[in-house]
Parts: structure tokens; C-alpha cells; sequence
């Protein structure tokens, strides 16, 4: 999902091609996707918002849709009907630190669920520790959860009101930070510079 305005960021770059770590966001997400095994066709969804967002992901040769621009859950639904998709990976375009680990766990969980849905969740503590800000804060099952932009859904279900959707959550600073505002970019940024003097972890650069 790469075809939001981003108002948020006042920036003249469009979100997914800022720079994080060396490379646009954009290319980390879809360098993890080529990653995964699990992972058969990899789609790109865009709006008239994001024109340079759509010409690089061409040159990254990737197949490309071009939804609406109507909103985060209606270009999905978009996209997943007119390619006629069925189980699909949903990832936002600004989680620089997203990974094939966590992907291929998504999956996992998924599959093991027989539920049509699932979304990956992390702590609202978690956003605390960062001193970011979550948009969005759900209740469930007890505690505060916060969506990180990674979801599964059966696409062949995508018009139905309401599915039962399983949960996965996970806690990661790294995978918090998707880049909503310029302080989220401000951090993402920092995380990046210390990455290059520690040992390495497995993260992606």
C-alpha cells in the first residue's frame, strides 16, 4: 500500500521514497517481500497521489494498481478485487524495518487460525517507549494493541461487512515505527545510525 497523501509528513517527497537507512522505504518493504518464500506475486498499490511512488516501483519492476485514492481500506479492497486476489498479504509502504521473519510468522498464524483475517498488532507500551504517538488504539482481549500495517486477508471474502480476524501481536520497537509523522521519520532515522555501530542482528541495511 504506497498511495496515501501523507499530509502528516509535510514533506515535498512523497512518504514512500523518504530515505531511511540509505534506501527509500519503499525498497526495504519490497526487498523483504522478495524475500519470503511465502510470498508468490508481489503488487504495488498506488493513487494520483504518489506519481514518483508509482514510476519507481515500475522501475523496481513491480506489477502496479492504480486504485482511487479513496482511502487506506478501500484502495485495498480495491486492488485485491481487481486483480481478483485471494489470500493477501497486506503491508504499508513506510515500515522500514518490517521483515521476512515477521511476514512468514503472519502467515503462519493465518494459515493456522482457519480464520479469513488477521492483523498484526503490537503493545501501545511499546509506542510509549518510543516516545511515538499511535493513531489508532483497539482494545482487545484486555489489553491496548495498536495495528502495525501488516494484514492478511481472504480476498475471495473482501466484500462481506465483517470478518472474524485472528490476532497476532508482537513486540518490537523496530516494527512500531511506521512512518506517520515527521518525528516517527526522525526515529526510524536514529534507529538506522546506531544499527551501523552495533553488531549485527539480522536486520536489514
Amino acid at each position: 500500500m504506497a498511495g496515501g497523501k501523507a499530509t502528516r509528513m509535510n514533506s515535498e517527497v512523497e512518504k514512500p521514497l523518504l530515505d531511511v537507512g540509505g534506501k527509500p522505504m519503499i525498497q526495504r518493504v519490497l526487498e523483504t517481500l522478495c524475500d519470503s518464500a511465502d510470498v508468490d506475486r508481489i503488487l504495488t498499490a498506488v493513487t494520483k497521489n504518489t506519481p514518483q511512488t508509482t514510476r519507481i516501483a515500475g522501475e523496481l519492476r513491480c506489477d502496479v494498481v492504480l486504485t482511487p485514492g479513496n482511502g487506506y481500506e478501500s484502495d485495498m479492497k480495491y486492488a485485491i478485487k481487481e486483480r481478483h486476489l485471494d489470500d493477501t498479504l497486506v503491508v504499508s509502504a513506510d515500515l522500514p524495518f518490517i521483515t521476512t521473519e515477521i511476514m512468514n510468522r503472519a502467515i503462519r498464524a493465518y494459515h493456522s487460525s482457519g480464520r479469513p483475517a488477521l492483523s498484526v498488532m503490537t503493545l501501545v507500551e511499546t509506542y510509549t517507549r518510543l516516545g511515538s504517538q499511535p493513531q489508532y488504539v483497539f482494545e482487545i482481549g484486555g489489553r491496548r494493541l495498536v495495528p502495525i500495517g501488516v494484514n492478511i486477508i481472504d480476498g475471495s471474502r473482501i466484500d462481506e461487512p465483517e470478518l472474524e480476524e485472528e490476532v497476532l501481536v508482537v513486540e518490537s520497537e523496530e516494527l512500531a515505527l511506521n512512518v506517520n509523522t515527521p518525528r516517527d521519520l526522525e526515529l526510524a532515522r536514529e534507529r538506522y545510525e546506531m544499527a551501523e555501530t552495533a553488531p549485527d542482528d539480522g536486520r536489514p541495511k
